[in-house]
């Protein structure tokens, strides 16, 4: 028998951390660390994971099946080192997340929190 399909929206909010680590895999397979430094960079900074807490998110991650293990590229990968991706789920729940968040920028602009954004 078919396992029932999971809503993406069970699992919303995300964690700030989260919706980061998800929007660093959206396009490419990283490593622990080439994820922490994406997201050093995409914050100039402002958000510093140690590895302690980034390895922790991303347990929890794989332990909800949005992320998995990805093949390594290249047979001179450190072997130790190892990449992830997001799964279709991992995929949808960003998805489900972003139209969240812009529902909710929507909503600030409405109540003139912030102006809106030229078209």
């Amino acid at each position: 028998m078919a396992r029932p399909a999971r809503d993406p929206d069970a699992l919303l909010p995300l964690r700030p951390v989260e919706t980061l680590i998800f929007t660093m895999l959206a396009g490419v397979d990283r490593h622990g660390y080439g994820i922490r430094q994406d997201i050093l960079d995409h914050t100039g900074g402002r958000v510093e994971l140690e590895a302690g807490n980034l390895y922790r998110f991303i347990r929890r991650l794989e332990t909800e099946q949005l992320i998995e293990p990805a093949p390594r590229k290249t047979h001179s990968d450190d072997p130790r080192r190892i990449y992830y991706r997001m799964t279709p789920f991992g995929r949808r729940v960003l998805a489900a997340e972003m139209i969240r968040m812009r529902e909710l920028v929507r909503l600030a602009e409405a109540r003139r929190i912030i102006a809106p954004q030229p078209a």
